[in-house]
């Protein structure tokens, strides 16, 4: 960049380098800083510099610069802010986008900093002639024209009954009350807007203290309050018809024309069809498109050239009379969104990054010229969030798509899906609003779109059924969201397919069924975040599937291997050894250290090859962006909300929010119902139009929230959120109208929902009241599903980095004890799957208290009559079996003896499955802790074991340790 900082004014020193707003007002043709306290209070006979510095997720700032130029200021002053903005990008490395705003036509953008909108005072703030002195006590009645649905321009004019029309809504200001005249041709949403001028207007000029009055128009019913304005403008009369409002109004037919300047002087460029190629790096150019003006700067170009350019497009617009264009002026490399979208040809955009050494320069030559900064800013990169903003202490049912038909997946095989299927799930939890519902459908990658269609069908139908108040979530392979893998939390992914569907695709395309055999090759990539969300997904059985920044576990019968990259991490080889015993959990693995892997790992994978060894880097979040949305004739038209909050969101309308990673489309409660069924397809629609240009595939998630049903990963992405608002009754309109009247928000009982019965169990997903567990959302608090304080130690095993994992042996370079054989005169026997849950196991070989209640009301005709002396005899006797030979076998060698029989539960009480749960919020206290299970009735035992009570009783003893802990029984 060829700029010489020499013409900088010093003012800008050290701008830029924070987030937030810093003003310059031009006082005698200088820029004066102008303090925070008094930021958006702008003069009409003064111009000003604007600069807004956005720090973004990815660390680095963001800066848009802004001059604005009062109906009254003198061209003197306007140009001298039209050159210090030029100066000041100058001072920031020429990274910043330039705009233009000419007071009563500002950009949306420019008013999105000074919610909810700005009202400028007459004269000059700096030597304050022409601008009245008036009594504090003295309240001068104002008349304002408030216009616009998202963004408000508001516009003082005189108070005659001539400003009054039918088309905007008027503000009258008094000194004891403030008057909102709504026109019969305005929208509810530019009502409500409206009342956000009214709540600045009483807060700024009454000290929140005065009354508030609405006024329909063509209303004319016997309202005091009506009366009473008409009174003030001599009574009523009926209003002249207007034809509609100028404001926004944009030339969309004028043809886009390309200007290259020279000297100051412009000269049209000679094309047909705009493309990237056309723009010099050494030269300024002009991209007229009527309702803006874009002056493009090239890298090459010396600051004094692109002070002329800028000037150029003042004059350019001067002579053709148009005062209502605005001028955006951008260096090459930051092309704004909406500028690239004017070309037919533009390269994918590129993340332009200030290296150090470029920083380096440039501060060196600032302090040349007397600047004492540090280079170019840049902000402390935040944190990659690895929190996935959902409570997993919920209830998950999932079904697979089997022609047509949704089939229910018993707990074991919830967690394992196929490539060539399609699965639905609903998710259920607790929150401080209530219930929650997620419900979602997931497309594996060689599903076929008759299984999609399907599975889409019956989610729209599950989401019907609760009266829109679930979340619908649609999800393809690959593209998985966090919340998805937190609440499966354990996921398998299989290549193949087990449905009818697959099976016949399969047959009558003649393609190789790849479908997961137990007993053949396969190999799987490990991922994860930790213990509760971690995923093991079969690959290709090639070399070429493998990266060094993973864990792989291959398999062919009984031969297992687990292959550690060497840019993997402890806790990817933590996730490894839990997922052997997902898949393989009674064989020995072999631990590979990549670098040293055999002859027969290679083999199995067909032959040595290359593979990605490059660090792979966890997508960063990106920054979010709100779109609100129209949808008419099967044509979607979205326009962004700069800096957006809660408010800017009407329950009339459909809103996208879209977080590059995600996309949530967002219904309000009033939409029209047949508009509300599109809202999968608005959404499908945006990912097609990538209004971004960020390159969006279309299997980017997307969610669908209806107002009042906001979950925490959405409303994370606004500054603040109140569910209350959602509560409220009535249309945007009147929701406002009772904030601002009483002060308070007017909220309604949200509504119980009510239980839903499961369609494939009979029994109620929403547990009872005295049975939910209420978990909070703090991020300093672990929420985990299945978890308890045994688990908790076991997995503290796999966490410390000292400790022996499951199912092979730490990364090391001596040989493993288990996996070298002991010299024993003793037979040996198979090692254990893991060290720690032998000693779990261990716990269930010593004697337990005698725990079972002496009085058992479910079973009264068992012990009905027994004598009360009786009873600690029957009980011992019942808690001490008797050995084949008949003799009476010791409490310590109760467990060995019962090992591998049915047990014996004639006569025990049956508890709800949420009762016995360890992290039940009413636990049954009165019974066996060891032995929770046996409390179950037959038919939830079989639901949750997914087996008999004599095939578990018939489980090795870890194994039983092992599914109870899953199942939170011990």
């Amino acid at each position: 960049m060829v700029i010489s900082m020499r013409e900088v004014d010093p003012v800008f020193k050290g701008a830029g380098q924070k987030d937030g707003l810093e003003i310059w007002r031009i006082e005698k043709l200088q820029a004066v800083p102008v303090p925070r306290e008094s930021h958006g209070k702008f003069s009409t006979g003064d111009s000003y510099v604007i600069l807004k510095t956005s720090a973004l997720k990815n660390g680095s700032f963001r800066q848009e610069i802004h001059y604005w130029l009062g109906k009254d200021t003198s061209q003197d002053e306007a140009g001298i802010a039209a050159i210090k903005a030029v100066e000041l990008d100058a001072a920031l490395g020429g990274l910043a986008v330039q705009y233009r705003e000419l007071q009563g036509n500002e950009t949306e953008k420019f008013l999105s900093y000074f919610k909810p909108c700005i009202i400028p005072e007459e004269g000059q703030a700096a030597s304050g002639f022409s601008q009245a002195v008036v009594n504090e006590q003295e309240h001068v009645v104002r008349l304002f024209v408030s216009k616009g649905k998202h963004t408000v321009h508001v516009k003082e004019v005189p108070f005659a009954r001539s400003s009054l029309n039918h088309d905007n809504i008027l503000i009258l200001d008094t000194k004891s009350k403030i008057f909102q005249f709504n026109g019969s041709n305005s929208s509810i949403q530019e009502r409500a807007k409206a009342l956000e001028v009214v709540q600045y207007l009483k807060d700024a000029n009454h000290e929140g203290k005065c009354d508030v009055a609405v006024v329909d128009d063509g209303k004319l019913m016997a309202d005091a309050d009506a009366g009473e304005f008409w009174g003030l403008f001599g009574g009523f009369a009926p209003l002249p018809k207007t034809t509609c409002s100028e404001l926004n109004e944009e030339d969309t037919s004028f043809p886009s024309l390309l200007l290259c300047v020279n000297e100051g002087q412009t000269f049209p460029m000679d094309c047909e069809n705009l493309t990237r190629a056309l723009l010099d790096s050494t030269k300024c150019y002009l991209l007229d498109c009527g309702s803006e003006l874009y002056v493009w700067m090239g890298r090459e170009t010396v600051l004094e050239a692109r002070k002329r350019a800028g000037l150029a497009a003042e004059e350019l617009l001067r002579e053709g009379n148009r005062p209502r264009s605005h001028i955006i002026r951008l260096m090459e490399g930051f092309e704004t969104v909406v500028f690239r979208s004017k070309f037919n040809k533009w390269p994918k955009k590129v993340e332009t990054v200030v290296s150090d050494e470029s920083r380096g320069k440039i501060a060196a030559l600032l302090k040349r010229q007397g600047f004492n900064v540090r280079g170019v800013p840049k902000a402390a990169p935040l944190k990659e969030e690895s929190q996935a903003h959902i409570d997993c202490t919920g209830h998950l049912q999932v079904w697979r798509v089997d022609d047509r038909e949704k089939t229910s997946l018993s707990f074991y095989e919830q967690c394992k899906f196929y490539s060539g299927d399609c699965y639905i799930f609903q998710y259920s939890y607790r929150s401080d609003d209530g219930e929650n519902y997620l419900i979602g459908t997931w497309f594996g990658q060689k599903s076929i779109e008759e299984d999609r269609s399907a599975a889409s069908c019956h989610a729209h139908t599950m989401v019907d059924s609760l009266k829109f108040q679930a979340v619908l979530v649609r999800l393809y392979e690959g593209k998985e969201t966090m919340e998805f893998f937190t609440i499966f939390q354990n996921l398998v992914i299989f290549k193949g397919g087990a449905s009818t569907g697959y099976k016949k695709y399969v047959s009558e395309n003649g393609t190789e069924d790849d479908t997961y055999s137990d007993n053949g090759v396969a190999l799987f990539r490990v991922q994860g975040s930790g213990p509760e969300n971690m995923q093991a997904i079969q690959v290709d059985t090639a070399a070429a599937s493998l990266n060094s920044s993973y864990c792989y576990i291959l398999h062919d019968r009984d031969t297992l291997f687990t292959w550690v990259g060497n840019l993997s991490s402890s806790m990817d080889h933590g996730l490894a050894e839990r997922q052997l015993d997902v898949l393989k959990p009674n064989l020995q693995s072999r631990l590979l250290k990549e670098g040293s892997e055999s002859h027969q790992f290679w083999k199995l994978l067909g032959s040595k090859c290359e593979y990605p060894r490059e660090k792979i880097v966890r997508d960063q979040e990106s920054d979010s962006h709100l779109f609100s949305c129209t949808f008419s004739k099967g044509v979607l038209k979205a326009r962004e909300i700069f800096n957006f909050t809660q408010d800017d969101m009407m329950t009339e309308d459909i809103y996208i929010l879209d977080c590059h990673s995600c996309v949530f489309i967002w219904v309000g409660q009033h939409v029209d119902t047949n508009i509300r069924a599109h809202a999968l397809s608005i959404g499908e629609n945006f990912l097609e139009l990538d209004i971004l240009m960020e390159n969006l595939s279309k299997e980017t998630p997307l969610y669908v929230i209806t107002e009042g049903s906001e979950p925490q990963f959405f409303t994370r992405f606004f500054f603040t959120w109140d569910s209350a608002k959602s509560a409220m009754h009535g249309n945007s309109f009147e929701r406002r109208l009772s904030i601002v009247k009483n002060g308070v928000k007017q909220i309604r009982d949200k509504p119980k929902r009510r239980p839903t019965t499961s369609s494939h169990t009979g029994r109620c997903i929403v547990p009872d009241k005295s049975q939910r567990k209420t978990t909070s959302s703090s991020p300093d608090r672990a929420r985990v599903r299945g978890r308890s304080p045994s688990f908790t130690a076991l997995a503290a095993n796999f966490e410390n980095p000292n400790a022996r994992n499951l199912s092979t042996p730490p990364v090391a370079t001596k040989p493993s004890p288990r996996t070298t054989p002991r010299t024993s005169p003793e037979p040996v026997k198979p090692p254990q799957r893991a060290d720690s849950i032998a000693a779990i196991s261990a716990l269930f070989e010593q004697p337990r208290p005698n725990l079972i209640p002496k009085s058992r009301k479910a079973r009264p005709a068992v012990k009905k009559h027994q004598p009360e002396a009786s009873k600690p005899e029957a009980n011992a006797k019942e808690n001490t079996p008797a050995a084949e030979d008949g003799k009476t076998v010791a409490p310590a060698k109760l467990e060995d003896a019962k090992e591998g029989q049915p047990e014996d539960v004639e006569g025990l009480p049956e508890y709800p499955y949420d009762r016995l749960r360890t992290s039940s919020t009413d636990p049954v206290t009165d019974i066996d802790q060891g032995r929770r299970e046996v409390y179950l009735s037959s038919a939830e035992f079989r639901e949750k074991f997914g087996m008999t009570m004599e095939a578990f009783a018939k489980l090795p003893k870890w194994k039983q340790t092992r599914l109870k802990i899953t199942l939170q029984l011990f």
